[in-house]
């Protein structure tokens, strides 16, 4: 019998640092309500910390049925992390026409005026496919972020503008990890609980 010289359970990872506009996929090991199996944006990354957004971790609730005066939007509202989970925020591709947006991405962009937000989807300007709406966000202290890729906990790779606002929560984890290739595209199948086989 021939010994393989490879260890399934570990990847050679690409160097790839985080920073504003890329994602982190989680490693199918990292557990936990939040993080397991999630994709999360980051929409800022540098010396005082980083912030992102988990992509696919869609709730039950629309947008519209909390915010109020926002009316026929018929996108998910997502769960963007543990930090602040009562707080509101979104990502959208509506540029300057959003006051205070923060470009993010080449086409992405980062909160700014939310009335006008709620105008430009109120008059059909803007739907599901323009803007993303989470409650919470996920956050890292200055230098966790590094440590947490040090121990094996997350990918950092990049994905296409309309796969970031428009993939299905449901599949966009083992898609993204699957396009990688090698060891993870045997890693995207891994059963969600590791005692199935």
């Amino acid at each position: 019998m021939k010994k393989l010289d490879i260890n399934i359970f570990q990847a050679k990872h690409k160097t790839i640092h985080p920073e504003k506009g890329r994602v982190l996929i989680a490693e199918p090991f990292l557990q936990g309500p939040y993080f397991a199996r999630s994709i999360i944006l980051l929409t800022e990354h540098g010396s005082e910390g980083s912030v992102g957004f988990v992509l696919n971790k869609a709730t039950d609730v629309y947008p519209d049925e909390v915010i109020e005066g926002l009316f026929n939007f018929d996108g998910e509202l997502y769960i963007g992390g543990p930090v602040s989970s009562n707080t509101l925020h979104f990502i959208h591709t509506l540029g300057t026409m959003v006051p205070g947006s923060i470009k993010v991405t080449p086409s992405i962009y980062w909160g700014g005026d939310f009335e006008k937000v709620k105008e430009l989807i109120n008059s059909g300007a803007a739907d599901r496919r323009n803007v993303r709406f989470f409650a919470g966000y996920a956050g890292w202290s200055p230098g966790q972020l590094e440590t947490e890729i040090a121990d094996n906990s997350w990918i950092v790779s990049t994905l296409d503008d309309k796969v970031i606002m428009n993939s299905e929560s449901t599949t966009i984890w083992k898609e993204s990890l699957a396009s990688l290739g090698d060891i993870y595209k045997t890693w995207s199948n891994f059963p969600a609980n590791p005692t199935y086989n």
